[in-house]
């Protein structure tokens, strides 16, 4: 069994998605329908919807889309990592009114936002109280922001963090070193997990399980099974791959693992994190 813990589904009838105007690769509907096709033919059997940055009035309007697609009769969709603003003064009150049944964790892309936005006071306060509520934190970072993030984890010990796609490496690039010290550095947090997602998308194409390799045995040497899970990153995974392929090449470059401690990766440790 495969939990898929980020899934983006993009539908631009329903929703508006200000920066796909950058992005003519993905610039176009990513249905549920035809992830699902794909995702029941390779052993995918549960996801969690990623937040994909809609217009920010549409955050609720995002939730129920997906709180719709869960309702299906046999539907994959377990729950929603929702787009938060926790550096807004009303986040408390829009914390509270949340629909537990649907919103697992939250996430808010720190990447495309200047690194000061981290460090803000209520932004702080706001995940410090994430831990008593329950809900996970995305961590979404360049790799040349991870120590942005260790301050943020050291600021909320007691909320748990997922820092997702591994720390956005630079695989294209090759920079490993400063990579690899700053995830060692940010393992160190017990509070902080890994996500195996989407590498593919950070390499220039020409990657295979081998290239892959070394970035995903730094990643399991830092954090050990225990804290790791995995996820598609579907639709960005196909920029240099397909859904099938990065469920391959997770397989592969996870295959001298024992049977315990795959499972924990690709199920076991999502159910218990975001389900409970």
């Amino acid at each position: 069994m495969i939990f898929d813990t980020h899934l983006h589904l993009i539908d631009r009838e329903k929703l508006r998605y200000p920066w796909l105007a950058d992005a003519p690769a993905l610039d176009r509907d990513w249905l549920y329908a035809d992830y699902a096709s794909t995702a029941q033919r390779i052993g995918i059997t549960d996801t969690l919807h990623m937040e994909v940055d809609v217009a920010e009035d549409q955050i609720g309007a995002e939730t129920d889309y997906i709180a719709a697609l869960m309702a299906q009769p046999g539907s994959l969709i377990r729950g929603a990592i929702s787009a938060a603003r926790p550096e807004a003064a009303g986040f408390a009150a829009w914390l509270d009114a949340l629909d537990r049944r649907v919103v697992r964790g939250l996430r808010r892309v720190l990447h495309v936002m200047p690194d000061a936005l981290s460090e803000d006071g209520l932004f702080r306060e706001n995940i410090r109280r994430l831990g008593p509520a329950g809900l996970p934190f995305d961590l979404c970072l360049l790799a040349r922001q991870l120590p942005i993030g260790a301050a943020l984890l050291d600021a909320a010990p007691d909320t748990v963090f997922v820092l997702d796609h591994c720390g956005v490496p630079d695989i294209a690039g090759g920079a490993f070193e400063p990579w690899a010290r700053d995830m060692r550095e940010l393992a160190a947090r017990p509070n902080l997990h890994v996500k195996l997602s989407g590498l593919t998308a950070y390499t220039a194409g020409g990657w295979n399980v081998e290239s892959l390799r070394p970035w995903v045995d730094l990643v399991l040497e830092a954090f050990g099974p225990g804290r790791m899970v995995w996820g598609s990153d579907s639709p960005v995974c196909t920029l240099q791959s397909d859904l099938a392929e990065w469920v391959a090449a997770s397989q592969a470059l996870l295959a001298d693992l024992t049977k315990a401690e795959r499972e924990a990766i690709f199920h076991g440790n999502a159910s218990r994190l975001w389900l409970g």
